[in-house]
């Protein structure tokens, strides 16, 4: 009687093993097997960590195998059990490998088939063409596109993480609980004795040094002691928590009328203004989107207050980019001056933080929220209903999804909802939050996620002339270790752009995300069809670089940049001056947070600046989905080169006070997370 071999990996999580009833059944190209009991309570197989092999006779030979089903029977309690992979070795001594990767709940049964991948057109027997449609539309009816507030990118149609399909939960949802890590955070940074004091303000700027965590050689401690000098205000434009503002400036726009007279003490090179514009070493940071949006109104006792200002920046001779004028308004008029270096240094210092509140502002809220978090989101979902686990691109993507949609709908449940922690210290807490990112879908398109021609779109993408901006030269190797990855695997999967036009599941995946997850805008640009390789390229690149490095670049720095109160306010208890020479320090101050509102603010920049418990960097695919050796293969040569990106960074950071660290492929997690 021929005889297999079964090897079942049972996961290493928490709760990973089971004491339930577990049954196989193999489906062969000839015959299938009886259903086959591996493991019945008390056993102790399936333990956490466990590998079990099982022989198993059959009355002939199966054929190729093309699948294998698995069932869980529940025996007496709640026992979930997560299966890592099942091995199966033939009567001709043949090993085939069957990922899983997946999380059996109650009685469940799951279908696998081989770990190599396929196209759906290479599919050619109706066993398995009927598994794979079989799977979408169960995957379809789990996965279900909710719209969370209208003009928002949609969501999964879950109100809470436990109504998630337990595959894409957190292993512990502990972890991730933002109250209770919030809480930790206001506890290990020592502050918890302010955490309460709403209402109260602080005397000075020594008094912010209270609640600051003061850590040597770091750059959150350079920030406290140079953030009110015009350099440090500039450079975090290019460095900072939020590098994307800034843009060349070929003409003043007229809702700005500064003018060369205005300007000349600023200007060092001894020419006019419309020359330093056509000499290209002027910028500008405009914040418009802010304006006409809700400041927070949910507490009573505490007025908070929004501004949309223009910053208009010079790159002087030591390549430095400096504030040389600030309008905190977007309608030029008499109560709304243009404050300029040479004015009296409170009046300078408030207007520069004002800008630095509402650059906050968009970064948490545009830069972060919408263009990492919940575009990434729309993919997964996609992904998820439209391409099956036997698919190269979810094998590839998969790594790239990772917790983001549990991490979105905790956010939900908890951070970003009506009466959620958000609301506690931002000034654009109360529905402020929701109508930023309405704005913002309204200039979001697919082109502003492709790195480089973003970079271009804003004037940003010569070296020579910003040799300082690393954000954009750190960004362009990832993406070109990135692409280059991407190529190779496409190419194993694509011999000919025909064969991607043909294949009906990634063309489904593009045209949901558009369609469903962008709802459609016509201004959103989403392809609805790829018709070439170098478009796939493009996309998957897109997908992977969002979820990875470009959410790490504006993510984690939040604690460096954010955590001097003053550096960059979560919310102004006063509204902006119409006038100049009314401003002392004991204004500045109350215009500040308070003490409260400070505590929550740096909780919340601490638990956010945090990488996951076990986190997975950029390259490390610890799931082996793909079992062919050209990918494995791409794979190494992906992570050797993405080695010499962290080494070239690690160079160029040696002895430097401000090293730039955060598109270091090192501290780039696989996929949004946190």
């Amino acid at each position: 009687m021929p005889n297999y071999t079964v090897t079942v990996a049972t996961g290493t999580q928490w709760f990973a093993g089971t004491d339930d009833y577990i049954y196989l059944t193999m489906v062969g190209s000839e015959h299938c097997s009886e259903r086959t009991l591996l493991d019945k309570p008390l056993y102790n197989d399936f333990e956490r960590g466990a590998v079990d092999s099982y022989d198993i006779s059959v009355g002939e030979d199966l054929g190729e195998i093309e699948l294998i089903k698995i069932e869980k029977k529940k025996y007496w309690i709640h026992d979930d059990w997560y299966c890592k992979y099942i091995t199966v070795k033939t009567p001709h001594g043949d090993y085939i490998e069957f990922p899983c990767f997946r999380w059996f709940v109650d009685d469940n049964e799951v279908i696998l088939r081989d770990g190599r991948a396929r196209l759906p057109q290479q599919d050619k027997t109706r066993t398995v063409k009927q598994h794979r449609r079989k799977e979408l539309e169960h995957r379809q009816k789990t996965y279900r596109w909710k719209e969370w507030h209208p003009g928002f990118p949609m969501s999964i149609d879950a109100k809470a993480h436990s109504e998630l399909p337990r595959d894409i939960q957190f292993d512990s949802e502990k972890g991730v609980d933002f109250v209770l890590n919030y809480s930790k955070a206001i506890e290990n940074l020592c502050v918890n004795q302010f955490m309460h004091m709403f209402q109260s303000s602080w005397t000075d700027f020594a008094d912010f040094e209270r609640i600051f965590m003061r850590i040597k050689n770091t750059i959150s401690e350079y920030v406290m002691e140079h953030w009110k000098e015009d350099f440090m205000f500039g450079y975090q434009f290019l460095n900072g928590c939020n590098p994307v503002v800034i843009t060349k400036c070929t003409e003043i726009p007229d809702k700005f009328p500064v003018t060369h007279n205005l300007l000349e003490d600023s200007l060092e090179r001894g020419l006019t203004l419309e020359e330093e514009l056509k000499a290209g070493n002027i910028f500008i940071a405009d914040y418009e989107v802010v304006n006409g949006v809700t400041a927070n109104s949910t507490d009573p006792c505490t007025l908070q207050y929004l501004a949309a200002p223009i910053c208009l920046l010079y790159k002087n001779s030591q390549n430095k980019i400096m504030p040389i004028a600030i309008q905190l308004g977007q309608t030029p008029g008499h109560d709304n001056p243009i404050f300029l270096p040479s004015d009296d240094q409170y009046d300078w210092l408030l207007a520069k933080i004002w800008v630095r509140s509402s650059d906050f502002h968009v970064h948490q809220t545009v830069t972060h929220l919408l263009r990492t978090h919940l575009i990434s989101e729309v993919f997964g979902i996609a992904m998820y209903r439209q391409l099956p686990a036997v698919h190269p691109v979810f094998k590839l993507l998969l790594p790239h999804i990772r917790f983001t949609i549990a991490i979105n709908t905790k956010a939900r449940e908890q951070l970003i909802c009506e009466c959620g922690l958000f609301d506690k210290a931002n000034g654009t807490g109360g529905g402020g939050h929701v109508e930023l990112v309405q704005k913002s879908m309204k200039t979001f398109t697919y082109k502003s996620l492709c790195f480089p021609e973003a970079i271009k779109a804003r004037g940003m993408d010569n070296q020579e002339e910003l040799p300082t901006y690393f954000y954009r030269d750190d960004g362009c190797r990832v993406w070109e270790a990135v692409t280059n990855f991407v190529t190779v695997v496409v190419n194993i999967y694509y011999d000919s752009d025909d064969t991607l036009q043909k294949d009906e599941e990634i063309q489904a995946f593009v045209k949901d995300v558009c369609s469903f997850g962008m709802q459609d805008f016509d201004f959103c640009e989403f392809p609805k069809a790829l018709q070439t390789k170098e478009q796939l390229v493009e996309y998957l690149t897109v997908v992977i670089f969002t979820a990875s490095a470009h959410h790490a670049a504006v993510n984690f720095g939040q604690y460096d940049w954010c955590s001097w109160i003053p550096n960059s306010p979560p919310t102004m208890r006063k509204p902006p001056p119409t006038k100049k020479g009314e401003v002392d320090l004991k204004y500045i101050v109350e215009s500040l947070p308070d003490r409260g509102r400070s505590c929550w603010h740096l909780g919340a920049v601490w638990a956010l600046s945090q990488f996951q418990e076990n986190e997975l960097f950029l390259g490390m695919y610890t799931d082996e989905h793909f079992i062919e050796k050209p990918v494995k293969e791409a794979m190494v040569k992906f992570r050797n080169n993405l080695a010499e990106v962290t080494k070239v960074i690690k160079n160029r950071n040696d002895g430097k006070k401000l090293p730039y660290y955060y598109l270091s492929p090192d501290r780039i997690p696989n996929s949004v997370a946190v």
